[in-house]
């Protein structure tokens, strides 16, 4: 599941198990790309150890 919190929601509010989390506020990629944030996602996803995605996958499966 995808899920999109608003203000300082998490996921872990509602019981879920987060996997892989994105921070998309300003305060997180303002100093460096100011308002290009496809280009703050996008090196975002090339920093994700996506071993440890998976494992966390598979035990929130378990």
């Amino acid at each position: 599941m995808v899920e999109s919190s608003g203000n300082q929601d998490s996921p872990l509010m509602n019981g879920n198990t987060p996997i892989l989390g994105l921070d998309v506020w300003e305060h997180a990629y303002y100093l460096r790309y100011q308002n290009r944030r496809p280009e703050y996602i996008n090196a975002f996803y090339n920093v994700v150890n996506w071993d440890e995605v998976s494992r966390r996958y598979q035990a929130a499966l378990a």
